[in-house]
């Protein structure tokens, strides 16, 4: 009894913290200023005045799904190289630093080529190319000034330059006293118009070492693996961090082609919340993120992923505790029934009061811990998936099954009302904190234009949540998750083998 009416005081708390914030939606809303730029560039602004700092953000309308097989990684490695500076910023002396970094590129370009021609190149020509190309990096290295970006923005009130690359965005945000909004437009207008990628081979092999660490876990391994089975055309197939072949391939005269498409004005989103007044902010911003080269929006057209036809399955043995993966095919993030998926990934795999939690982990002991999460791809149809961490003795199939189980009892039974009101409280309130900060309300902003058309649609999302049904979530269940929709990947453990002598 207690138990209960605790649950009730929370969720009393959680409908009156929503209702508060719910009401001031329209204030905020009309206190959002919004202007295209004549080159293009699209720029939100909020005004908050609770604190004396602001939150710029630039985003990018690109991600790993714009990548084309064979040059898998470029998104990310631009991400890297935003942070190396421009013509002004991180060199000693721009000019002569040019020259050098043209001819590491002329040596790099060498060094592939005889790598890679057939036949290949001789031993003794790659070691001749590999030091010219070392000695060209050695002399390029010499003009450089580096991280001198991220010590002015730290140097000037900044504790978090951050940045991060996904399947569908690349976006760029950090936050400044409020009388830094000049300098923050000065310096993002600086490296969006003039970067230099320099130390861009360095850099590689920073990247390449990541991509080493992601797959030096059997989960990493398994998903690695799992998307390139649970995707036939569609670009979401290939990790955003790259193929460790294109890695290595891609040169910076690749790089600087991809900037030139993807991160002209037509392109990119500034969005601006914190202590600011738009009346006085925007001439600020205009004035410098104005000089941006307009370009053209590139066609996000990408190979679309055919209807899956049959149950698709992955196992894969390795030293390691086993793992469970389940993903179903589900539509884009602007699809009329996304808030449907979202509240069945809350019943049946949103934390420890969760149905497969519940099920397999407290009551069946099967698992150490199962889950359900909805947003692996959201500009193009994406996945939908369970997992589950088997407990030991325990296997993976048994956890499959069990997952199966519950999932029918959601194609056949309506959820119940005290568990809809749950999930709504939950999402709402998941929601309302997701946007509460100047970061979090910024990237939503920039989020909701760019994958939906219009960042007004950011406060439908209450709406939407509260028109969920059992039924939806019934006619959802029932739609998405059939055998031949699902793409299963499993870690069966093993003995470690030793190297043999």
């Amino acid at each position: 009894m207690f138990r209960r009416k605790l649950a009730i005081f929370v969720l009393l708390g959680c409908f009156l913290t929503i209702f508060a914030f719910a009401s001031g939606f329209e204030t905020l809303q009309q206190s959002i200023v919004e202007k295209t730029l004549p080159n293009g560039l699209k720029v939100i602004m909020v005004p908050r005045h609770n604190a004396p700092v602001f939150t710029g953000l630039i985003y990018a309308d690109v991600g790993g799904a714009n990548e084309n097989q064979n040059a898998t990684g470029l998104a990310h490695i631009f991400e890297h190289m935003a942070f190396k500076g421009t013509k002004t910023i991180g060199t000693k002396d721009y000019e002569k630093e040019k020259l050098a970094l043209d001819k590491v590129e002329k040596a790099f370009l060498e060094l592939r080529s005889a790598k890679e021609r057939k036949p290949k190149a001789s031993e003794e020509e790659i070691k001749a190319l590999e030091e010219k190309f070392q000695e060209a990096q050695k002399e390029a290295s010499e003009f450089v000034v580096s991280n001198e970006l991220g010590e002015i923005i730290e140097r000037e009130g900044s504790p978090d330059m951050n940045a991060f690359t996904s399947f569908d965005q690349t976006v760029y945000m950090y936050s400044l006293p409020s009388n830094k909004l000049e300098l923050w437009a000065a310096i993002e207008a600086d490296r969006f118009t003039n970067p230099v990628l320099r130390e861009f081979y360095k850099e590689k092999e920073v990247i390449m070492e990541e991509k080493r660490m992601g797959e030096s876990n059997a989960f990493g391994k398994l998903l690695d693996d799992f998307m390139a089975v649970a995707y036939k055309n569609h670009m979401y197939r290939s990790w955003v961090i790259g193929n460790m072949s294109d890695i290595n391939h891609i040169s910076r005269t690749d790089a600087e082609a991809w900037f030139e498409k993807w991160y002209r004005a037509k392109n990119l989103t500034a969005v601006i919340v914190g202590d600011i007044d738009p009346k006085t902010a925007m001439p600020i911003v205009e004035k410098y993120l104005g000089q941006i080269p307009s370009g053209e929006k590139p066609s996000q057209y990408v190979s679309e992923e055919p209807p899956q036809r049959a149950e698709k399955r992955i196992i894969m043995e390795d030293p390691a505790q086993p793992l469970l993966v389940i993903g179903y095919h589900k539509p884009a993030f602007d699809d009329p029934d996304n808030a449907v998926y979202d509240a069945i990934a809350d019943i049946l795999g949103g934390g420890r009061s969760s149905r497969l939690y519940t099920s397999l982990v407290k009551e069946k002991k099967i698992a150490m811990y199962a889950g359900a999460f909805t947003d692996l791809g959201e500009k193009y149809p994406g996945l939908f998936l369970f997992f589950a961490v088997p407990n030991q003795g325990k296997s993976p199939e048994e956890c499959e099954k069990a997952i199966y189980e519950e999932i029918e009892k959601l194609k056949t039974t309506p959820v119940t009302n005290e568990e809809l009101e749950g999930l709504k409280a939950r999402s709402k309130k998941n929601f309302i904190g997701a946007i509460d900060s100047n970061p979090g309300l910024a990237m939503n902003l920039a989020r909701y234009q760019n994958l939906t058309g219009d960042y007004r649609n950011l406060f439908k999302e209450l709406d939407k949540i509260d028109k969920v049904t059992p039924q939806d979530i019934m006619r959802i269940a029932q739609k998405t998750f059939v055998k031949s929709n699902a793409t299963i990947g499993i870690v069966h453990t093993v003995e470690k083998q030793e190297p043999k002598n």
